[in-house]
């Protein structure tokens, strides 16, 4: 474990776009400074991501200097969008949770609703400090955290992503295999730990900040879809499902509750505390 350390940084600036690997970053308490604090919107107000538009995979969203966007994909012009103003909010249906959030604005929704092809809209989490609670059956009192699914941070490591590489290649869709990290969208990736080591983790300090491991990763069909071309497979899920099943859950990885603030640089040490 003298070697363990942080492998790569990823951002998510939209909700289901394709990652941002970073050289550091900056925690905040409700996750990476500039990850998932865009989220698209169907009519309805309900979180649109790869579980419905698997093709949002194709989508880049890079963060300008003052927090605004840059968006591109295939076939569309890039767009850019600015932190819009503080102002009237609409409220979002994220997995049943009601939060508030600020409308990009109309460039931005006729940019996306192309994409996606559907009239979605575009908004920013104005304040996460205020607007979203962490689940409190494993939050302290005023922790938040951004559109990320319920944790401000998901750590990965690549042993583990090694070991079930190794067993979807024995299964019966082996040509599915070997997948991708990104396929797991994390937060943060290390290395030099055992294969599964993190299942047993109950505190970390990654360079200078320390986190509690706050419950494992339950998997969904994002992890099956290529984050390139947005197909789809069977793996990793059907994999998880033989070996790795607790409970009602396929789990990859564990989420992350900030405890300090700090700055995250690839190479930092990784430290078990508990």
């Amino acid at each position: 474990m003298g070697n363990a350390e942080l492998h790569s940084i990823h951002i998510h600036p939209v909700k289901a776009f394709r990652p941002v690997g970073l050289g550091e970053a900056v925690v905040e308490p409700w996750g990476l400074a500039g990850d998932r604090r865009w989220v698209l919107t169907d009519d309805g107000g309900k979180v649109v991501t790869q579980r419905q538009q698997p093709h949002l995979a194709s989508a880049v969203a890079e963060l300008s200097p003052g927090g605004g966007l840059r968006l591109s994909a295939p076939g569309l012009e890039p767009c850019t969008v600015p932190v819009p103003r503080p102002g009237a909010t609409v409220t979002v249906d994220i997995f049943g949770e009601k939060v508030e959030a600020v409308p990009a604005g109309a460039a931005a929704d006729a940019w996306c609703s192309a994409l996606v092809g559907a009239a979605v809209r575009l908004v920013h989490m104005d304040d996460p400090a205020t607007r979203r609670p962490v689940d409190p059956d494993f939050a302290r009192p005023g922790e938040t955290v951004s559109f990320a699914d319920g944790f401000p941070l998901l750590i990965t490591s690549l042993s583990s992503l090694r070991s079930l590489n190794s067993l979807i290649a024995q299964g019966d869709h082996a040509d599915e295999g070997p997948v991708p990290m990104d396929r797991f969208r994390p937060s943060v990736v290390v290395s030099g730990t055992a294969a599964w080591a993190e299942d047993d983790w109950q505190r970390i300090a990654i360079g200078e900040v320390t986190f509690r491991v706050a419950k494992p990763c339950g998997r969904c069909v994002v992890t099956t879809t290529d984050q390139t071309t947005g197909e789809r497979g069977r793996e990793p899920l059907r994999t998880l499902g033989r070996h790795r099943r607790f409970g009602g859950s396929l789990v990859f990885g564990q989420n992350l509750v900030p405890e300090s603030r700090g700055t995250l640089r690839v190479g930092d040490p990784l430290t078990i505390l508990e």
